[in-house]
């Protein structure tokens, strides 16, 4: 699997399993969490909490994305936790970018 690196060391390449930049498939587009967070520091917050699906704009905002909520809780657990603010950055720099 090629991975690819958009901020620090942390890899967006699993990401892209599930998400892509502006539309939404198995996740929600990140444009979409990017609008919903603004920012960068804000988004790694909700990482850093723990990820409680009532602390997710995007999930807790949409039934569609509730319903996925424990699948986004397994690749957080799984690649985000312990790289809360590299992924966020990752995230923004991806949008900001047009690039995963």
């Amino acid at each position: 699997m090629s991975l690819s690196t958009t901020a620090s060391a942390f890899s967006t390449g699993v990401c892209k399993s599930c998400h892509a930049l502006d539309k939404d498939m198995v996740g929600p587009a990140w444009n979409t969490v990017a609008k919903a967070y603004g920012s960068s520091d804000e988004l790694a917050k909700v990482f850093k909490s723990g990820f409680a699906v009532a602390d997710r704009k995007v999930a807790s905002s949409n039934p569609k994305w509730k319903g996925m909520a424990a699948t986004m809780t397994g690749a957080y657990g799984s690649f985000i936790k312990g790289h809360e603010d590299d992924a966020a950055k990752a995230l923004f720099a991806a949008v900001k970018s047009g690039k995963m």
